[in-house]
């Protein structure tokens, strides 16, 4: 195996703690890779305007990868790099279809700096200081700005029933896949944490071999499947568990700083 060059890791459930904090342990470890001269990429389904205070509270700089695959952002820049978006018209169509088999369905909207809501979508995301506040409409009438992708809640489902009837109505025309919140995401067809990570990847001007990644959600199973060596946390869905290449210990026992310690000792 290649010598490991990119370290890529989810956040929720993942390097974050239960409590959403990033550990003194994970931090350190994190400056540890870099002082190694390894680079360290969050791959994330959260948006840019989240993900960079939290890169700001871990030390990090550099490219993150955000929304699921979708936008490759520059944390010192704040700036995108590439933003894949979903079409209007095909999210318009996947609205009424979902809607029409399930009246009480409720979407959200990502577009890649803001967020809009429908009136029943519970607002289960903080709104950002310094970015606008989440514009609350029908979600036709949030399709008029660019998207990257919707979020789709059903107060009676769980995100594991919800993918399913989800995908019975989108198919292939998009990626829908969940991260353990009461809602499931579709984004544009093609784009997900592996496509992300490879632009990632192109840009540093690293392989697939040479990437060691971490997650926990059925979103991150794609980057997983992509990376060289593809790590769950002992907290993981069932799914992630068992297509991981290993396993480390959960979240809140600092399982990515446990690798990435025993990771930079290998390395001397």
């Amino acid at each position: 195996m290649a010598r490991i060059a990119l370290i890529a890791t989810d956040l929720d459930g993942t390097l974050l703690r239960s409590d959403g904090t990033i550990s003194s342990r994970s931090r350190m470890a994190i400056a540890g890779a870099h002082d190694a001269g390894l680079q360290v990429a969050f791959v994330t389904a959260r948006p840019p305007r989240v993900v960079r205070h939290l890169a700001e509270h871990a030390g990090l700089d550099g490219i993150a990868v955000c929304s699921n695959g979708a936008i490759l952002y520059d944390l010192a820049g704040d700036a995108f790099l590439s933003h894949e978006r979903l079409e209007p018209a095909l999210a318009r169509e996947l609205i009424d279809l979902i809607r029409a088999g399930s009246p009480d369905i409720a979407f959200a909207i990502e577009h890649g700096g803001r967020i809009g809501y429908e009136p029943a979508f519970p607002q289960f995301f903080e709104e950002m200081e310094g970015h606008p506040p989440p514009r609350v409409d029908h979600a036709h009438e949030l399709l008029q700005e660019e998207l990257t992708k919707l979020l789709v809640h059903h107060p009676d489902h769980g995100p594991d029933s919800l993918i399913e009837l989800v995908n019975a109505h989108v198919g292939d025309r998009a990626y829908v896949n969940h991260s353990g919140g009461a809602f499931v995401e579709i984004g544009a067809p093609g784009v997900s944490k592996a496509s992300g990570l490879e632009r990632l990847c192109g840009q540093l001007g690293f392989g697939a071999d040479q990437v060691i990644a971490f997650g926990d959600m059925p979103n991150d199973l794609p980057m997983l499947r992509f990376a060289g060596r593809g790590v769950a946390v002992a907290n993981a869905h069932p799914d992630v568990l068992a297509a991981a290449d290993e396993v480390t210990a959960s979240n809140d026992e600092d399982g990515v700083a446990k690798t990435i310690e025993a990771l930079l000792e290998a390395m001397g």
